[in-house]
């Protein structure tokens, strides 16, 4: 049976190697562990696109489940309140129809469409339900885990409700976990707009990129179990192509990985090579042409002016490279930082927020045409 490659370079995959991310597994356990009020049950997971924040709401999921738990898994799209409810009513059924006194051992509920706002009566009956079923959970040393993605483009009235219920049941000490994942500065200008001042108690893990040198050993160990031979010298190439960026990670491991195999099962310098290559296009193809494509022209061309520099840019310099003031320039750093594309680095200075971002941008055709131009600024 031929081996299968190991990397999962698909935006929101699980990947089979969590690098980085163990001790906000462990973490989250011993919330479910220490049961109701523990801080590790309201949680937030941010950071910029592709860093790993759907992944890691699967992990808290998968340690839910493992401990019996229910769980509801959602994305912040209209109707989110709606499906909450029908999922809770589904579970509520689902515990009703078994044998009296089991125990829970886990059910995962997916989305389940529903078109329609929620009517305030049913508002109600799904409240007076989660309790009912959060105190028989409880009977049983089990809860219910509700995880929302990408809450920065939650409906706030619909985010409002369904923290006022986490807030009831939590005061009740009954079994809830609410674990959400959203961009930076959007999950922060939706907090600080007063959505919910209960969600800003929730714990608030910032992910960052994964150490290079975790990053080298998880792939040492993920190609030596694979079947596949890399040197010392080799390894420390793939980790730093990577930036500690997962999903620059499972992209890169992916296609060294694959060049490897068609190579005879060794990293050869020709195979590293080929699947950097083809691991940078792939990134530039999706991500980054997807969240360059996003920005209006003239986001576009705040980040063209950053891409002149080798490393962090000063706000100041980026701003008389496009002929604005500071004040101007700063709209466009805050919407950047705000859509995930650029993050600060210092007093007056923003990195981009994506490896590779910068030599993506360096070869599009609309940079060329910046610092080529005579009369630019």
């Amino acid at each position: 049976m031929p081996v299968q490659n190991p990397f999962k370079p698909t935006a929101g995959a699980r990947p089979p190697l969590l690098v980085g991310r163990e001790n906000l597994r462990q973490d989250f356990a011993e919330s479910l562990e220490n049961g109701p009020g523990a801080p590790g049950l309201l949680s937030i997971f941010t950071g910029p696109r592709g860093i790993g924040k759907t992944v890691m709401l699967g992990e808290v999921e998968d340690e839910a489940i493992e401990h019996g738990w229910i769980v509801i898994s959602e994305t912040a799209t209209a109707g989110l309140v709606a499906r909450i409810a029908d999922a809770v009513r589904t579970a509520s059924e689902e515990m009703g129809d078994g044998p009296v006194g089991r125990r829970v051992t886990g059910v995962t509920i997916g989305p389940i469409r529903v078109d329609t706002q929620l009517p305030p009566p049913r508002e109600v009956h799904w409240r007076r339900r989660v309790t009912d079923l959060l105190t028989t959970l409880g009977e049983f040393g089990t809860g219910l885990l509700i995880s929302v993605d990408e809450i920065h483009a939650v409906d706030r009235s619909e985010l409002s409700e369904l923290a006022a219920v986490v807030q009831h049941l939590i005061r009740e000490s009954l079994p809830v976990g609410l674990a959400m994942a959203g961009l930076p500065k959007a999950v922060d200008d939706l907090l600080a707009e007063g959505v919910s001042t209960f969600l800003r108690r929730a714990e608030r893990y910032n992910l960052h990129a994964t150490s290079i040198p975790e990053v080298k050993e998880a792939f040492r160990e993920t190609f030596q179990d694979s079947g596949v031979v890399v040197d010392d010298e080799h390894l420390d190439m793939l980790a730093a192509a990577t930036g500690g960026y997962p999903f620059l990670i499972q992209l890169v491991g992916y296609h060294v990985w694959s060049q490897a195999r068609r190579a005879g099962g060794t990293v050869t310098a020709t195979a590293l090579t080929a699947g950097l290559e083809k691991a940078k296009r792939r990134m530039g193809a999706t991500v980054l042409q997807s969240a360059y494509g996003a920005l209006s022209a003239v986001d576009q061309s705040y980040l063209l002016a950053m891409a002149e520099d080798d490393g962090p840019s000063s706000t100041a310099k980026v701003a008389s490279r496009l002929g604005v003031d500071l004040v101007y320039g700063a709209q466009y750093r805050i919407r950047l930082i705000a859509a995930g594309a650029i993050e600060p680095t210092g007093h007056g200075y923003v990195d981009f927020a994506v490896p590779t971002f910068r030599e993506f941008l360096r070869g599009t055709p609309a940079y060329g045409l910046r610092v080529h131009s005579p009369g630019r600024p």
